[in-house]
């Protein structure tokens, strides 16, 4: 991240992406929020504009000038889809709580607004600041939130901003939009 422009109930982000071909109107994903790039250049710099909407969904209001992002370029017919199906569309925020080494590795855990609980299972898929992950734990609802464990393997650790995250902070979280889907259907049924 180079540049935080507040504007009116807006903001304009200034990354450098190290992505010199990324064209106007291209969707990024930052930190998992799906965004436009409006001025892309061909140094790897590319502006994205957050309206309000998106920055009341998202943790995308709290970037700070030499914030550290995670950036993910759209998937196309002919990409490999690496992960699960994942949209960029938020649907909530998570807390981080702790981490924990295990081995190489990191047990993290975050906690989650009680409403997203039902679009998620044991060895299912989530989205974290855009950082596709398994869930390893899911605790049951206490006082409208609930937590979840997951384990972070040294390269995600190292390459993502999980590894540069304090207690308290915030992450944006896309829950599985099958399990969205799925719901939709049974309800209308």
């Amino acid at each position: 991240m180079l540049k935080v422009e507040p504007g009116a109930k807006s903001v304009m982000l200034d990354v450098e992406t190290g992505l010199r071909d990324v064209a106007e109107g291209e969707s990024i994903a930052v930190n998992g929020v799906c965004l436009t790039a409006t001025a892309p250049s061909e140094t790897g710099r590319v502006q994205f504009f957050v309206s309000s909407e998106t920055l009341d969904r998202t943790t995308l209001g709290a970037l700070r000038a030499g914030s550290f992002v995670n950036l993910e370029r759209a998937v196309t017919p002919a990409t490999r889809l690496s992960g699960h199906i994942v949209q960029g569309h938020v649907d909530g925020t998570a807390r981080f709580i702790e981490s924990t080494p295990s081995g190489d590795a990191h047990r993290v855990v975050f906690e989650v607004p009680a409403s997203l609980r039902r679009y998620m299972v044991e060895k299912g898929s989530i989205t974290l600041d855009g950082i596709s992950l398994t869930l390893n734990e899911l605790s049951d609802v206490k006082d409208d939130a609930f937590r979840i464990a997951l384990m972070i393997i040294p390269h995600t650790w190292t390459h993502t901003n999980l590894g540069k995250i304090a207690p308290g902070d915030a992450v944006n979280v896309e829950v599985d939009v099958i399990a969205k889907y799925v719901e939709v259907l049974c309800q209308n049924r």
